[in-house]
């Protein structure tokens, strides 16, 4: 089941550091099977507020997203990016095939009518 980080990054101002980390990034999460699923592009929001760029990261398991984001290789490089760019960066798994959100409703009403 594949996985995902997802990073929320604030507007910052070029640095050199950013540069190299942007430079340097692949190589560390290529081992792992990861690669980018969205780098760079703008964004449209459409609900709420969501300042700064989105980055996503698949890969084929947690357990790969986890062991990238231990390696030594990519915290190495980490501070050159969070030196200079405030965000937020999760880790989820992804749904399995033929995931149906009816089972989550369910559930749901299950526990409202048990309360």
């Amino acid at each position: 089941m594949s996985a995902y980080v997802i990073g929320h990054l604030r507007e910052a101002a070029p640095h050199p550091e950013i540069a190299e980390y942007m430079e340097r990034i692949t190589a560390t999460f290529e081992p792992y099977g990861g690669r980018f699923l969205v780098h760079g592009t703008q964004h449209e929001v459409k609900e709420g507020s969501w300042p700064g760029h989105v980055v996503v990261i698949g890969f084929p398991g947690i357990a790969e997203a986890r062991a990238w984001w231990d390696s030594p290789a990519y915290q190495e490089i980490a501070p050159l990016r969070s030196r200079h760019i405030e965000g937020d960066i999760i880790l989820v798994p992804g749904l399995p095939e033929g995931y149906d959100p009816a089972s989550t409703a369910k559930a749901i009403r299950e526990a409202v009518s048990a309360a």
